[in-house]
């Protein structure tokens, strides 16, 4: 048997444990989905045929509309934001100045 070095410890590789615990797993999850795939069916059943989009809840509100800032209000942004990166250059500049 092979083994391999990970971090300190001694792993085995493929033991025949692993391969059952495996298995039982494999065998868990597949009764999982069954019984998933029936409570799908049985809801399907009662919706008779009645589509219904999953990608949407029926009471999402509609998306607000894009907003749209004018040039002039756009500039006023732009100029707070570089007045603010000036400020906070010149408090870093002059904490490394006192370093």
């Amino acid at each position: 048997m092979i083994d391999i070095l990970t971090l300190g410890e001694r792993m085995a590789r493929a033991r025949l444990e692993d391969t059952t615990t495996l298995q039982m797993a494999l065998i868990g999850y597949q009764l999982e989905k069954q019984k998933i795939e029936d409570k799908i069916r049985a809801i399907e059943g009662q919706l008779k045929g009645k589509r219904v989009s999953l990608s949407a809840s029926p009471s999402a509100a509609p998306a607000a509309p894009k907003r749209v800032l004018s040039p002039a209000a756009r500039r006023r942004i732009a100029m707070a934001q570089k007045k603010r990166w000036a400020e906070h250059r010149k408090k870093a500049a002059m904490a490394a100045k006192q370093e």
